[in-house]
């Protein structure tokens, strides 16, 4: 990855930040496919002058400003009432009035020609635990990654309805991608 060198602050102003997830179980015809978005976050991302150096990340996600953007699949459209409801379990499940915020913090990077490999410690619901960022360069100024997050690893129980025939997938997918100012 060929960055400009510097600090760059990051958040909804400069990307965005997805999380997507699947439903499972025999009743998941009835369910969605959800895709939310982060609405309130904000980081840092150090990009050393030191070729040698290895750049660092840190963000913090505000869980109780997740918004669901979309539901694919089921047997009828997500209603905005049905957002609501699936935003307020969201907020029960990740515990929000405990610990309402989520962050990231590297702690090793491997550098590519256009990709990175970031891994760091993820704070969610009061546990820690490490996560992997995969982090490809689109152009100059704009970089896009994905990561990989198995909810129970974090003490998280996935949501399941229907007396446990409509069930969350254990891993949801966090993607994001964010414009470096002045890169």
């Amino acid at each position: 990855m060929v960055l400009a060198a510097g600090e760059y602050e990051i958040g909804r102003q400069t990307g965005r930040l997805l999380v997507r997830t699947y439903r499972q179980g025999v009743a998941a015809r009835v369910g969605h496919d959800l895709l939310i978005e982060a609405t309130v976050w904000e980081g840092r991302v150090t990009v050393p002058a030191d070729p040698a150096a290895r750049p660092a990340v840190s963000v913090r996600v505000d869980l109780g400003a997740l918004k669901v953007l979309e539901g694919t699949g089921g047997v009828k459209p997500l209603s905005d009432g049905d957002k609501q409801q699936i935003q307020q379990t969201m907020h029960k499940v990740l515990k929000v009035d405990r610990d309402r915020d989520a962050t990231f913090t590297s702690s090793r990077a491997e550098v590519h020609d256009d990709s990175a490999i970031i891994e760091g410690e993820l704070t969610l619901v009061g546990q820690t635990h490490p996560l992997r960022l995969e982090v490809r360069q689109r152009d100059d100024a704009t970089v896009a990654g994905t990561a990989s997050l198995v909810q129970s690893q974090w003490g998280i129980k996935p949501y399941s309805g229907f007396f446990g025939a409509l069930k969350l997938r254990d891993a949801v997918d966090v993607e994001f991608t964010v414009a470096l100012p002045g890169s």
